[in-house]
């Protein structure tokens, strides 16, 4: 099995197999949530939070667990294959995992040079929340992972702003 460091390695490296070992490891949720954390922390230094590291942290740890439930939902029950079998744990650890490329956002403090490390790096993340999808729901295919981030995605537009409109600044 894999230290810390390792998966975190393995996860930005996009290897399968370390997105398959932290799926089956029930003990690695508190690590996937360290590097949600950490990911998070990384941006604020980077610049690319304006709500401060306490904000930015739980915003990201909010929106890991809610990409986590929406992810769970459509891959199991809307886009499932037979051999889907996954739980929210599952998905929980692997797409915390995939934030591992965030690790490197401090990078975008850069003059000019930062915004496009930032990109690069968003870009990155958003592969390995493909891969983390695809292992954890044991599809034989990316594109039906990247079906179900892309409605993933609508939907928590969709729910953001539902909130915004609800808790906003101009609601009585």
């Amino acid at each position: 099995m894999a230290n810390f460091t390792e998966r975190i390695i393995g996860a930005a490296k996009l290897d399968n197999h370390a997105y398959e070992e932290v799926e089956a490891d029930t003990s690695a949720t508190i690590q996937a949530m360290t590097v949600v954390i950490l990911s998070a922390v990384s941006g604020g230094i980077g610049g690319i939070s304006g709500g401060g590291f306490f904000v930015s942290t739980i915003a990201a740890l909010i929106g890991w667990l809610m990409w986590a439930f929406l992810t769970y939902a459509i891959g199991t029950r809307l886009l499932a294959e037979p051999q889907t079998n996954a739980d929210l744990g599952q998905l929980m650890r692997t797409l915390g995992f995939a934030q591992s490329p965030g690790l490197l956002r401090f990078f975008g403090i850069i003059p000019s040079v930062g915004p496009l490390f930032l990109g690069i790096i968003q870009i990155w993340i958003l592969v390995a929340m493909v891969i983390a999808v695809r292992q954890a729901l044991d599809y034989t295919t990316t594109g039906r992972a990247v079906s179900v981030c892309l409605i993933g995605w609508v939907a928590s537009i969709l729910i953001i702003v539902i909130i915004s409109f609800v808790f906003g600044p101009t609601a009585s």
